[in-house]
């Protein structure tokens, strides 16, 4: 199977039937397993044989899942966890310790952004940020006490791309473990390990799903490091759960599918808001009017499935924006088969000052929209009517 293409791994990746003989595999709605033995029970709890102990600590349906991931993102282990932010903070707090330092790209998700600033500094965790327009100033912020270097690209909700293949090189260089949340990209469009990640974050909860139904994250990268995960996430109980899993891992089975159209919606709408008057900017990176276009070819197969971009008139014009809009829904989540706008500076980042939201390129007339897999024509003509409704010009 490992040598199949991504669609066939994706869709036959999956355990071996049980006497039953389903197409499907089962659900495994159980809290614990039964031993043979007592001996049975002793060696598991040793880690001397494989096998289900309780579903805090192992499940097949988030085992499935995981092992389908793995193989996905090519990487040699994996945790399945009950959210995203669970699957970022494990990646960190798992294996860092008092007195370690994080070098983090400037441009983070808002809860990151928290763990970072708020919830790491309670327990001796510091970090520093760099600009990801910036390359040269990284190595320059690597002190003798880094330990991680952890970054999102395309960075939320700038859409800014970082160069994997210089960050992998770098960590090597120093002997920094390489933390990279692949949330927007998914593995279907990139794959951080080939770059010299050690860890790669996901937050199921969206693409991976891509219907809003679930919650659900996952941490895969090294077997050395994934154990140290495990066993900090065996014992704080961020677990997935076997209904979710089993959603999760029957979604892989349209990933590539639906990412195709996902991409293809969103160039042709960036592609439209480009030549519309109300815009100031758009960012999308396969557009090739941003900043790090080649780049985004290079280490992604197709740009993903959000753009951004500038309302013209700022704030009160944003809202007015998401107010005016029709068919689109207005919500946090992003990654659904429906197309979803948000207003980042006044939701998923309103924590940040408003110097930190001007240093990722959070401004704020900027809209975030996930493109869903509606007809492209629909979004459009749902865009155009609240852009016309919310402009100035219309308002006097």
């Amino acid at each position: 199977m490992e040598d199949n293409n991504f669609e066939t791994l994706a869709i036959r990746g999956q355990y071996e039937r049980t006497e039953h003989r389903e197409h499907s595999v089962p659900l495994y709605l159980t809290s614990s397993f039964v031993f043979d033995d007592a001996e049975q029970a002793r060696a598991m709890f040793a880690d001397e044989i494989p096998g289900n102990i309780y579903s805090r600590y192992s499940n097949p349906n988030p085992d499935e899942f995981i092992s389908k991931l793995c193989a996905l993102e090519g990487t040699e282990d994996g945790i399945a966890t009950s959210s995203g932010m669970a699957a970022m903070y494990c990646s960190m707090a798992g294996i860092l310790s008092s007195g370690d330092h994080v070098l983090a790209c400037r441009s983070v998700f808002g809860s990151t952004h928290q763990i970072l600033n708020t919830i790491f500094p309670r327990f001796g965790i510091s970090h520093s940020y760099a600009d990801v327009a910036a390359p040269e100033e990284w190595e320059s912020k690597i002190l003798p006490n880094t330990r991680m270097i952890f970054v999102e690209t395309p960075s939320n909700p700038a859409l800014d791309i970082i160069d994997l293949e210089w960050l992998g090189k770098l960590a090597k260089k120093h002997n920094l473990i390489l933390n990279v949340d692949n949330c927007f990209a998914t593995p279907y469009l990139q794959n951080p390990a080939r770059f010299g990640a050690h860890l790669v974050t996901h937050s199921a909860t969206k693409f991976m799903d891509g219907q809003g139904r679930v919650i659900g994250g996952a941490v895969l990268g090294t077997k050395e490091l994934i154990k140290q995960v495990r066993f900090f996430a065996r014992h704080t109980g961020p677990t997935l759960s076997p209904f979710n899993a089993w959603l999760l891992s029957k979604s892989l089975e349209t990933l590539a599918v639906r990412m195709e159209r996902h991409c293809s919606n969103a160039l042709a709408l960036a592609t439209w808001l480009e030549s519309n008057q109300d815009v100031s900017l758009v960012k999308y990176p396969f557009l090739a009017s941003h900043p790090q276009h080649r780049l985004a070819k290079k280490q992604m197969r197709l740009g993903g499935g959000l753009v951004t971009f500038e309302v013209k008139g700022g704030i009160e014009q944003g809202r007015q924006f998401l107010n005016s809009l029709k068919m689109i829904s207005h919500t946090p989540n992003l990654g659904d088969t429906r197309t979803i706008a948000i207003h980042p500076a006044s939701t998923t980042h309103s924590k940040l000052t408003d110097a930190e939201r001007a240093a990722v390129g959070i401004m704020p007339g900027l809209i975030r929209i996930s493109v869903g897999l509606e007809d492209m024509k629909d979004i459009i003509a749902d865009v155009q009517q609240a852009l016309k409704a919310s402009s100035p010009k219309s308002l006097l």
